[in-house]
């Protein structure tokens, strides 16, 4: 556990606490000149990204993966709410390791095929299953049978991003320690993004949700690690990349050993979906015991980043939390 300890920080380290109120929040970083929200670089506006609902609303469920991710999504308004048809979309899981699903290492191929498939049901004229595996492409697909899955459903199209002339350089408008940043063109050009995050944990940022899963999308992983502060970094990530809708799931959580594995995998067997990154991934930090400890949202460096730049909240007073079990 020693070696977490600078990444999942001590509650009385935070100046964050449950007695800062929206208002005190909001306040603060008007004043110290931090737009809210996330800015509109890749094409899609402001406007659509929190229009449909408040950006504090999640859903969470328990139950049957694929039941519980139809619910989830159900309970923010449907899929029609975030994909028009003739949509182009593209859905982020982390493919990243060859491993099988019970390893934990990967998203869920049921989830990741479930939600394609509700977004061709809404009329979108394509799907694209996007990532940068950190192994080789192919064991990747095959051995956590997301493109398997995914091939059985026309037009969606499961594909490994492994070369730079697929990438396009991007100002980091917002950023602390980031000033530009490579990220896939589709991701760029789509009409919708869909973060599809596993829950895991992980040997440098104590875990990997929503956030941390938006490396998958750039060139360059290697910079975040060895030239600035990564959970930072993060953080500047997520302001630069407009996610439409997160999707995360923790049907099961790899809560030691990550990202690659093996260790430890329990079943909390939950769904959380929403539009805030930070209410997503803080949430998520409660459903499993990291490490055999449990931990906040506001013991994770990269979460409170986020939060203090304002790309959301990581307070649970501040959520509007919409439950179910399936």
């Amino acid at each position: 556990m020693a070696k977490h300890i600078n990444t999942l920080q001590n509650t009385n380290t935070l100046s964050l606490s449950g007695t800062l109120t929206r208002r005190a929040f909001l306040k603060k970083t008007a004043a110290a000149g931090v737009a809210l929200g996330v800015p509109s670089v890749m094409g899609r506006s402001l406007a659509s990204y929190g229009a449909r609902l408040p950006k504090t609303t999640l859903a969470m469920v328990t139950g049957n993966r694929v039941a519980a991710t139809k619910k989830a999504i159900e309970l923010l308004g449907g899929i029609k709410s975030f994909v028009s048809k003739g949509s182009r979309v593209v859905v982020k899981p982390n493919m990243s390791f060859p491993h099988p699903p019970q390893r934990a290492t990967n998203t869920h191929y049921e989830v990741v095929a479930t939600v394609a498939g509700l977004c061709m049901e809404a009329g979108a004229r394509e799907v694209l299953v996007l990532d940068y595996p950190f192994n080789r492409p192919e064991p990747c697909l095959k051995l956590s049978g997301i493109r398997d899955a995914c091939a059985k459903i026309k037009n969606v199209y499961t594909l490994a991003v492994v070369d730079e002339k697929f990438f396009r350089t991007v100002a980091v408008k917002q950023g602390r320690v980031l000033q530009q940043v490579k990220v896939i063109k589709d991701v760029l050009d789509c009409d919708v993004l869909i973060n599809l995050p596993t829950a895991k944990s992980h040997t440098t940022t104590g875990v990997s949700l929503g956030m941390k899963g938006l490396m998958g999308l750039i060139w360059d992983r290697k910079y975040f690690h060895a030239s600035v502060d990564i959970n930072q970094a993060i953080a500047d990530l997520s302001s630069a990349i407009n996610v439409d809708l997160i999707v995360l799931d923790a049907s099961r959580a790899l809560v030691n050993g990550g990202p690659s594995g093996p260790g430890q995998v329990t079943e909390p067997r939950t769904i959380i979906a929403g539009t805030d990154p930070v209410a997503v991934d803080a949430t998520a930090v409660t459903l499993a015991p990291w490490y055999g400890q449990n931990f906040s949202g506001a013991m994770v460096k990269h979460i409170v980043a986020a939060h203090e730049m304002g790309l959301g909240t990581l307070q649970e007073q501040d959520i509007n939390m919409l439950k179910a079990r399936v």
